[in-house]
Parts: structure tokens; C-alpha cells; sequence
């Protein structure tokens, strides 16, 4: 059985066909209508000498789903639970927007990093998700679930750069023309800072994918405290392996930034923030803190916000303020964890 949701269209139409010697063009019309339409190709859509064929194919086609769980809903913003074929469990999140939702999907369950102000950092690594889980979090939103998807996020559960090669490869799923079909500009990765996947990845990935930089603090000593990944690869190493990536000038950097009362938030932090990030392409997204599992830190002020920005926007950067959604049901920023 071949699993159809851990292959694009062209590997999956070569190793389900390979034994028979034949049948790739009716294995792509298989493919498309499935991961593209969501629906089984039917016997009356091919020629009455493939039906046979096409029957063959379907025998030998893994269409199994992990099974959704638990949704919760706050003002449209919707948490589900993906539950995997060992009994372990990851959340992804659906989150209205304008022009179609953005679905937030997890690529691992836990996550190493520990970073401090992230409820899933709580939970330690416990195994890397395979790619067709993480495809099946994106077929069950569309399909499923029945949401018109507009970007994807690989920011839930996980480090998506911990378990590079099978983000990758969904990646690719994803974005094939002939099945789920999202555009390469709508899909952004994440990253806590693993420094050497960022060079991989600025010589691997479409340039249209997106990257996002969780950089949270000005400066080296407020990072290593909130974000453990900063002992093993620095602010300097981290603004190198960045000003790399932006070598091709069709790319840019999403610069995340959750501001942690008396933490980060600060007049001096901005300003060196600033200094930081000076010469880079980036946006800045600021995220107000979500208080999650055990909370050891406190949201910033409306003023306290206002004014970070204001004076990020006032040194020329372009800034924007994440918005919490879901935030009640534990669906917001930092708040995944099972």
C-alpha cells in the first residue's frame, strides 16, 4: 500500500504504478482528484478499458487518516486535535482572516527547545511527525473540515528546521500543482534560531517560501535566559546565518518578537532591537504574550505595546502586531501543548 499523503504527485504515481509497469496517467487523475478535490476518482471519468486499471490502483492506495478530535471554537478561531496512530497527539489551528484562514499546523510532538514563554517547549521532544502527518493536518482543514486555507504557518507544535526533511518534503506536497495546490508565497516556516537549517534551508527551499525568525530579545543575555537554543547558536551567529538567507534579493524575514513584561518590553530594548536587526530585510511582528501552562511571565500593557512599536516603526521598520485569536481556548501563540 502506498500512503498518498507523504508523496507529490510524481513520486506517488511512480511507486504505485512500478509493479505494474503502467498506469501513470490514470494514478495522477487518481492523485488530483483526491489530495486537490478531496474525492475518489470515479470508474465512469476513465475509459471503459481502464476501469480495471483504476481498481487496481485504488487496491494499492493508503488513504488513511489520522482522525481529528476535539474542536474548540472562540469567535471563529477553531483548536483541533490530530490524533496519530500511536495514540499521541498534536493541535493545529484554524484562524479566520480577510481573503481565507490561516491554518497554523504542528510538525513536531513537543519540541526541544524549551523556550521559556512556549507551553509546548513544557513538554520536551517526544518523536518527530512523519511528512504525511503533517500534510494530513492541511487535507483534514480543507477537506475535512471544509475551510478555504489561504496561508499555512509551520508555527504550532514543533521546531519545523528539528525535522527538516519531512517538513520539506510536505512542503512540496503542499505546494504540488496537481494536488493541494497553495501557493509557495502563502506558506511560512518558523524557526527558533537553529542556525544550521537556516543555511540549508536559504540553499534548499523555493525562494517564494517565507521565513520567520523568532528573535524575542535585543541582546544576548535576555535571550539565552528565555530561549536555550540562543547557548548553542548566538545573536551574531543567528543575524549571520540570516544575512545569508537574504543573499537572493527576492527574500525577506519575518522577525517575531513576543514581548514578556519587564522582560524585553522596554524603551532600551527596542532601540536595540533595532540596532540588531539594522540592515536586514525584515518585518518585525510583534506578539503579545499568551499566558499558557504554568505561566512565568506576564503580558505587556496596551501602552507598553503601543509605544515598542512606536518606536520600531520610528527607526524605519516596518512592524506589525500579531493579533490574539483563540487565546480562551488555547489555541493562541505559545499556547499548543497536549
Amino acid at each position: 500500500m502506498i500512503h498518498i499523503y507523504g508523496k507529490n504527485k510524481e513520486s506517488f504515481c511512480k511507486e504505485l504504478t512500478k509493479d505494474l509497469g503502467k498506469g501513470e496517467i490514470y494514478a495522477k487523475k487518481l492523485y488530483q482528484a483526491w489530495m486537490n478535490q478531496g474525492r475518489l476518482l470515479a470508474e465512469e471519468e476513465v475509459e471503459p478499458q481502464a476501469r480495471k486499471l483504476l481498481k487496481e490502483l485504488i487496491s494499492r492506495t493508503d488513504f488513511s487518516l489520522p482522525v481529528v478530535e476535539m474542536p474548540m471554537n472562540q469567535d471563529q478561531t477553531y483548536k483541533y486535535l490530530l490524533r496519530l496512530h500511536d495514540q499521541l497527539a498534536v493541535e493545529f489551528v484554524v484562524i479566520p482572516m480577510q481573503a481565507g484562514a490561516t491554518l497554523c499546523i504542528s510538525s513536531q510532538v513537543g519540541c526541544l527547545k524549551g523556550c521559556r514563554f512556549c507551553s509546548t517547549g513544557t513538554m520536551g521532544l517526544i518523536r518527530n511527525l512523519e511528512t504525511y502527518e503533517i500534510v494530513a493536518q492541511v487535507y483534514h482543514a480543507i477537506h475535512t473540515l471544509k475551510n478555504k486555507i489561504r496561508n499555512i504557518v509551520f508555527m504550532g507544535m514543533g521546531e519545523p528546521f528539528d525535522n527538516f526533511d519531512n517538513v520539506m518534503q510536505a512542503i512540496s506536497i503542499l505546494t504540488d500543482p496537481h494536488g493541494l495546490a497553495l501557493g509557495k508565497r502563502h506558506i511560512s516556516v518558523s524557526t527558533s534560531g537553529v542556525v544550521d537549517k537556516i543555511y540549508r534551508f536559504a540553499d534548499e527551499a523555493d525562494e517564494a517560501i517565507n521565513l520567520a525568525v523568532s528573535v524575542n530579545a535585543p541582546n544576548d543575555e535576555i535571550r539565552t535566559k528565555i530561549m536555550p537554543v540562543n547557548r548553542k547558536w548566538n545573536m551574531a551567529s543567528l543575524k549571520e546565518a540570516m544575512q545569508y538567507y537574504l543573499k537572493s534579493p527576492k527574500r525577506e524575514i519575518l522577525a517575531e518578537y513576543v514581548l514578556l513584561a519587564g522582560v524585553n518590553d522596554q524603551d532600551e530594548h527596542a532601540h536595540l532591537l533595532c540596532d540588531y536587526l539594522e540592515n536586514l530585510r525584515v518585518k518585525i511582528n510583534v506578539i503579545p504574550y499568551n499566558s499558557g501552562v504554568n505561566s512565568r511571565f506576564t503580558t505587556s500593557s496596551q501602552e507598553r505595546i503601543d509605544r515598542f512599536m512606536q518606536i520600531l516603526r520610528s527607526r524605519n521598520f516596518c512592524t506589525l502586531l500579531r493579533q490574539t485569536k483563540g487565546e480562551k481556548i488555547m489555541a493562541a501563540c505559545g499556547q499548543l501543548v497536549k
